[in-house]
């Protein structure tokens, strides 16, 4: 068990105390907060006192700046409490909890009161079991020296991963596993290296589904091994209040500006607008919809298009995936010449996604057409497929989106598509849905691969030949062709059509009423049985008994259709049916094909349809936005599993029969030694 697992475990431990007074659901409640507390305290005693000689000395009004300078730290504290004096003094734990806490400055209150641990601190004290459980933490060392930042990200990821089991919850929503984190940053900035490198360089870096922010840290470690130099600012938006304020103390501690990790949901409260940034990336949760915020979303879709974040358009309601990409896009810095005609600026990002967003949505859907649009404007560099039971939370497949404004020269154009689903190793114990990790040597084999993507996937020889493949971007593209065939029908008069005839509204309505109704049944009861091979005919055997009858031919057409619809048959050897001179589409036979892009869909037909059903044409039908007839829909997918597909013969009879007889040979020996046992 590693010192970071022990660590968690300990402090969980505290839950023993709590069983019986508190819900398994609600450990959390208690233990994350005075996680973050003790952090905090242990953090600030190396500069405790000198904070509090500074605030004595100065009895001006704005001392903030200078009691962060005495503390050394991004926050400071000015109560006279600490741990140590809360829990040694058993009769006053509650009182002196409060003054501690009011004791912080602004960045870490606003960090504490997303716990709402007030109503905790009241609630364990009634149940005599505050002091016990302060003590506990008390014995606690999280100062830097016994645990860096790095290590307590863990220890918070671990105490939030129990915290999800014991609630029902789902880890997942709230951090990603570090292997996921570290391969998901190479891909971003490896070819970054030098960009990253040199003096003076400052780096904005944004994850607008932080959780704990796990990814932002790990990011900021990749670069800083780069260029210890370079200043590195994270943002980051978080909707859970736990793991946004364990986020932010986490900034706090590292001498970030807190304040850039904002609340909130970053459809409805974009916690940056306006603001650009060098890299993005995130781990959005699956198939999560945006029913809440669908006013505000659509609003800004409709009323400035591109010059909002969704212009590209909207998804299905029950999966937002597409928008957070198309959000994060939205912040890409614009790409442009220095003087010397070198390319500044653009960025890059990556997104964890499941496979939806690859396929879902037919051509002229909202996620077709977002698909279509980051495709033509050349912004999908790469995707990667990852092994599945990768997450917490899930056991489908996911895949690394690389999304960019500045494609290298030799990618400009292309998309490369790279299988790692192979790179894994089985993990001796689960975690949730997490049966599988990636090894240090299998991330650097998927960094390695994806940076030579373009000659593994020219080199037939390469061992990775087979898990790489480039395609150009029209390669996504397709046109939806509506393939109709006409409708053919031969007529007749049975007893369920004239009960059909009989049960209609649009009959009723043209004939006058129900009493002619039953006297139209009763005209056309004796053709029972008559069959017609046109519709003149019919029409005309029709009409001839219902004037006989005394019932009036009505030439209205919804009387024609209800007619029709009641003696026709349909009838691969029957008449065509025709509106206004042209072939009526049988509806029964339309069907849909997908014409790559760039080719013809008349030569498609000709050449793929036509040889088997001759009478067929091209639909065509009016956009009811541009009222122009098209004949084909544009859309994107890309499918990612149907390009890597290896067929698997089956095996042959012969094996398979030979293998059913030795079976058979067997289960008849082992019957044979029991029934002679």
């Amino acid at each position: 068990m590693s010192k970071n697992q022990e660590l968690a475990d300990f402090i969980w431990s505290v839950a023993d105390l709590l069983r019986g007074d508190y819900k398994r659901s609600e450990y959390g409640k208690v233990i994350l907060p005075l996680t973050v507390l003790r952090r905090l305290d242990c953090v600030m005693a190396p500069t405790r006192q000198a904070v509090w000689d500074r605030a004595a000395s100065y009895t001006g009004e704005n001392k903030d700046g200078l009691l962060l300078a005495a503390s050394k730290l991004k926050f400071y504290n000015l109560s006279e409490q600490t741990f140590d004096t809360i829990s040694s003094d058993a009769a006053n734990v509650a009182k002196n909890l409060k003054d501690y806490i009011r004791g912080f400055s602004s960045e870490a209150t606003e960090i504490i009161n997303r716990y709402e641990f007030h109503l905790q601190i009241d609630r364990l004290d009634n149940a005599d079991l505050l002091y016990q459980v302060v003590r506990k933490f008390a014995g606690l060392d999280l100062s830097f020296e016994a645990v860096d930042n790095h290590d307590m990200g863990y220890v918070f990821e671990e105490l939030i991963r129990k915290f999800a089991d014991a609630s029902n919850e789902t880890a997942g929503e709230h951090f990603t596993p570090r292997e996921v984190i570290e391969l998901m940053v190479e891909l971003l900035l490896a070819p970054d290296d030098d960009r990253l490198n040199g003096e003076g360089q400052v780096v904005k870096i944004l994850d607008p589904a932080c959780g704990t922010g796990g990814m932002l840290s790990a990011a900021e470690e990749h670069i800083r091994k780069l260029n210890p130099r370079v200043r590195v600012n994270l943002f980051g938006q978080e909707l859970n209040a736990e793991s946004y304020a364990i986020c932010r103390s986490d900034m706090l501690l590292k001498g970030h500006t807190a304040k850039n990790i904002r609340f909130g949901n970053s459809f409805s409260q974009d916690g940056h607008d306006g603001e650009t940034f060098n890299y993005m990336l995130a781990n959005p949760p699956f198939g999560v919809e945006w029913k809440k915020v669908e006013k505000v979303v659509r609003q800004e879709h409709e009323d400035r298009g591109f010059d909002g974040r969704f212009g590209a358009g909207l998804p299905r309601i029950n999966d937002g995936s597409l928008l957070f990409l198309q959000h994060m896009m939205s912040k890409m810095q614009p790409l442009k010449k220095d003087d010397a005609g070198d390319e500044v600026g653009g960025t890059r990002l990556a997104i964890v996604f499941n496979g939806s967003p690859l396929f879902t949505g037919g051509a002229g859907s909202g996620e077709s057409e977002i698909r279509r649009w980051i495709i033509e404007h050349d912004y999908l560099e790469a995707i990667v497929a990852l092994p599945d039971q990768l997450f917490y939370n899930t056991g489908i497949s996911t895949y690394f989106w690389i999304v960019t404004n500045r494609k290298p020269a030799d990618r400009k154009g292309r998309v490369i598509l790279l299988d790692a689903r192979d790179q894994w190793t089985k993990m001796r114990k689960s975690l949730g849905e997490k049966r599988k990790r990636m090894t240090r040597d299998q991330i650097g084999h998927i960094c390695a691969t994806y940076r030579d993507a373009l000659s593994i996937a020219g080199d037939e020889g390469h061992p990775d030949h087979t898990r790489v493949k480039v395609f150009a971007n029209r390669d996504f593209g397709y046109q939806r062709i509506t393939v109709d065939r006409p409708l053919k029908l031969r007529f007749e008069l049975t007893e369920d059509s004239l009960a059909q005839l009989g049960a209609s509204a649009a009959v009723k309505k043209a004939v006058g009423g129900d009493a002619a109704v039953e006297l139209l049944l009763a005209a056309l009861k004796p053709l029972i049985g008559s069959q017609w091979s046109t519709k003149a005919e019919a029409w005309e055997a029709l009409r001839t008994v219902m004037v006989a009858g005394g019932v009036l031919w009505p030439s209205a057409a919804p009387f024609q259709k209800a007619l029709r619809d009641a003696v026709g048959v349909t009838d691969p050897e029957g008449e065509v049916q025709l509106i206004k001179g042209k072939p009526e589409p049988d509806p029964d036979l339309r069907d849909n094909e997908n014409v790559p892009l760039g080719e013809d869909i008349d030569e498609y037909l000709a050449r793929e349809v036509l040889p088997h059903v001759p009478d067929a044409w091209i639909a065509e039908t009016r956009n009811p936005k541009t009222k122009e007839v098209e004949r084909f829909k544009l859309g994107y997918e890309i499918p990612f599993t149907r390009q890597f597909y290896v067929n698997t013969p089956p095996r042959p009879l012969t094996e398979i029969d030979a293998e059913l007889k030795s079976l058979e040979a067997e289960i008849q020996a082992l019957l044979g030694e029991v029934t002679n046992g």
